[in-house]
């Protein structure tokens, strides 16, 4: 399956995706945020999670989204953080677990 996005939109607070195959995805900054899987986030070797909750504000905000080639996206974090790629396929499995996210089809 690609993970192929038509449209991204910024909803302050978040962003929305639509999907090629019509599903529409809603993101919250601290949800991405928590998410994070680049090295400082999480152990490289253990791959045991550093960030804890209690370590973001709950009103963090991404202040830019970066196109990393035509696979991810990058976030700038408002507790300057900037470091993690979210692939789209990561994107859209953070989508479907639980309480992340808003899905619906059009």
């Amino acid at each position: 399956m690609k993970f192929e996005p038509r449209e991204i939109i910024d909803e302050g607070d978040g962003f929305l995706i639509r999907w090629a195959d019509e599903t529409e995805n809603r993101f919250d900054a601290r949800t991405l945020r928590m998410s994070c899987a680049c090295a400082g986030c999480i152990n490289e070797w253990t791959g045991e999670k550093m960030l804890k909750p209690e370590m973001i504000a709950p009103d963090v905000k991404i202040e830019h989204i970066g196109i990393v080639g035509r696979y991810a996206l990058n976030f700038h974090f408002s507790d300057g953080h900037e470091t993690g790629i979210y692939s789209f396929k990561y994107l859209r499995e953070l989508a479907e677990k639980p309480k992340s996210t808003t899905d619906k089809r059009r």
